[in-house]
């Protein structure tokens, strides 16, 4: 592989050129020397004109097929919406290009482990955006469990909730370029971040409720209006994973959610011989009826993007750095599909 030492910078085009390529991709890529943006694509040209001018020379185009033939980057970033990942993540692999797409993989547990296998194929690195996992709590976690801190973890609570938080920009009311509503865009993070600390245990069944009561009611919240009439996602969804090891972990996911917090994103983790609350990270117990702090930080890890991209790159790069990787995209994928597939057929999904 390239390397920044001896040779020249790695090629790096985006694809699709919103809010997340702006102040995440785009703006961490212009960071360092190793790399150079050469290509932004989006299927308004317009869109892809603006990114490009205020992040330097590269090109701007709207076909990524191509873009891809003519500019052969290096490193491409997937930041068009759900729909799309699958379709623009596979044109990328087989340009031979190291991909990092963000979240969701894709709409469906199968098209992820097709990407998965395509990046096999292709010897690349396909990575997701899965930040919260990148998080210095999220690392600092991770090793309390994995050094037996907490003890057997038996219960897990990840909630990703807002009050009135229905995005009034993008497609996040419109199912059929979605996917989905807070579970696939909001939930999605905590689902991750808690995985990632449990270790990835296998999963035995899902079962789930979803809700629609108030994004079709309402038009306007904490971020924008939405149109009602075509508000196709669900409000709100909650759902119980069971492990094979015995042990639960319960997802609480909003939009719009009558709570007295704007907004809730962490995860609890309970076990045996200690507890564990995710942001800031924490590990308590009990001594005698009395809370007992084991460990604490501060605050919470606000450099979290930085720490995803930097680590995808750093792992195209030859560093032996974990990253979100295809295989567990695939498994996040799945468990999206099995928790929309109980909540609308109303039964448990065996895994």
């Amino acid at each position: 592989m390239k390397s920044a030492m001896t040779h020249s910078p790695l090629r790096v085009a985006i694809i699709g050129a919103g809010q997340v390529a702006d102040k995440v991709h785009a703006s961490y890529y212009c960071t360092r020397e190793d790399l150079e943006l050469v290509a932004v694509c989006d299927s308004r040209l317009s869109q892809a004109q603006a990114l490009a001018e205020k992040y330097g020379q590269a090109q701007a185009w709207e076909d990524p097929q191509l873009m891809l033939k003519a500019v052969k980057p290096d490193i491409v970033s997937i930041c068009s919406p759900n729909r799309f990942h699958f379709e623009h993540t596979l044109l990328a692999l087989e340009a031979g290009c190291h991909v990092m797409c963000e979240k969701p993989p894709a709409m469906t547990a199968e098209q992820a482990l097709i990407m998965c296998k395509t990046a096999r194929r292709m010897g690349k690195v396909l990575a997701y955006d899965f930040h919260h996992r990148f998080a210095l709590d999220t690392q600092l976690l991770r090793e309390q469990v994995t050094t037996g801190v907490l003890g057997e973890i038996y219960v897990t609570n990840a909630r990703a909730l807002r009050r009135c938080g229905v995005p009034g920009w993008g497609v996040f009311t419109n199912k059929a370029l979605q996917g989905g509503g807070p579970l696939i865009d909001l939930g999605v993070h905590m689902l991750d971040a808690a995985m990632y600390v449990l270790g990835f245990p296998l999963v035995k069944r899902v079962w789930a409720h979803s809700f629609q009561k108030i994004g079709t009611q309402k038009h306007c919240g904490q971020f924008g209006e939405w149109d009602p009439a075509n508000y196709t996602v669900e409000d709100s969804l909650f759902g119980t994973i069971e492990f094979h090891n015995g042990s639960i972990l319960r997802l609480e996911t909003a939009f719009a959610l009558n709570i007295p917090e704007q907004s809730i994103m962490n995860v609890n983790f309970c076990g045996d011989k200690a507890g564990a609350t995710l942001f800031p990270a924490q590990v308590y117990t009990d001594r005698n009826g009395e809370l007992e702090t084991l460990f604490t930080r501060e605050q919470a890890d606000d450099q979290r993007h930085f720490r995803s991209m930097e680590a995808f790159v750093n792992h195209v790069q030859g560093q032996a750095i974990t990253i979100a990787d295809a295989e567990q995209g695939f498994v996040i994928q799945q468990l999206v599909a099995a928790l929309y597939q109980s909540a609308e057929t109303g039964m448990c999904v065996e895994l």
